[in-house]
This record gives C-alpha cells, structure tokens and sequence, in this order.
C-alpha cells in the first residue's frame, strides 16, 4: 500500500491505495471523476488524457503513487469559475464530439498541443500530426480539428489582448 498526496482540479486529496493504482483509477473510482475515461488500457486511444503538471499524461499509464506531490487537472477541472475553457467552447461551438466518450481527453489534448506551440493558431496538419494518439472511435476529426483550429486562434487573440 502507498499514501498518495496530490492536488487534484486545484484541491488536495490524500488516499492510501495498492501500489498497482493507476492513476486513471485512482481519479474515476477512488475520487469520483468519471470524466476520465478507459478506453484501452494500453495508451492507444488516448480517453484517459490529463494533466500532470501542466503536462498531458495518459493516465492509464502512470501510477497513482508517481503522480504523488503533483498537480492534476481532469476535464472536471479545466473550466474555471463556470466559464467553459476555449477549447471546451470550441468543441461545443463546432460539433467537435459525437458520442463523446473520446471528447474528454481529445480537450486535455488539445489544452497540452496549444500551449506547447505557444498559444498561437495552428494548422490543420499539426493539429493532425499532434492528434494521433487520441482516437475517435465516431470518425468525428473533421469537426474536431475545426474545434482546435478555432479554439487556437481565440486563445492566440486572448494572448495578443493580455500583452
């Protein structure tokens, strides 16, 4: 068994759990963020996608206890004071989900893609090139990476504002 200590969506919880946890386990039964989805269990599809330390993670790949002392944003956690993020709006705005099951780690992917590349506007070729460990089991890319492109460039406007 292991104490596990960690800030998740901005809130530090403290469990003890077998050291086999993975961590997408650790946030859906142990904490009740079901948003994370399984999908794969092998890191293929890309549904478990979080955030560890700023960092997209296929959270059906680490352990509970190696993201011990870390800060976790779920998709539960990526809105902020009501207000969805631009890249949930965008998704919203541009019909970038059909069943959804997929939707929640396509977003923590995308949040990681736009902030590696600077928060500037991206093109449809590395919008693809990034998506290919999230896969859409609906066949939705199309207007998935519409969602990104447009969600991109109102964060890049957003930056060019705040300067």
């Amino acid at each position: 068994m292991a104490e596990v200590s960690m800030v998740v969506n901005g809130r530090t919880v403290t469990r003890t759990v077998e050291d086999r946890t993975l961590l997408v386990e650790f946030l859906r039964e142990g904490l009740g963020l079901t948003g994370t989805h399984v999908g794969c269990d092998t890191s293929q599809c890309g549904a478990c996608v979080v955030h560890v330390d700023g960092k997209a993670v296929k959270s059906c790949t680490m352990l509970a206890a190696q993201a011990s002392g870390s800060d976790v944003t779920t998709i539960e956690g990526l809105a902020s004071g009501g207000e969805l993020h631009p890249v949930q709006a965008a998704f919203k705005e541009h019909h970038g989900l059909q069943c959804g099951f997929c939707t929640p780690g396509m977003i923590m992917a995308a949040v990681d893609m736009i902030a590696r590349h600077g928060g500037g506007p991206l093109d449809e070729a590395t919008i693809r090139a990034e998506l290919e460990g999230n896969i859409c089991r609906c066949t939705g890319y199309h207007n998935i990476v519409k969602a990104i492109a447009a969600a991109s460039e109102t964060m890049a406007g957003m930056k060019t504002a705040a300067e």
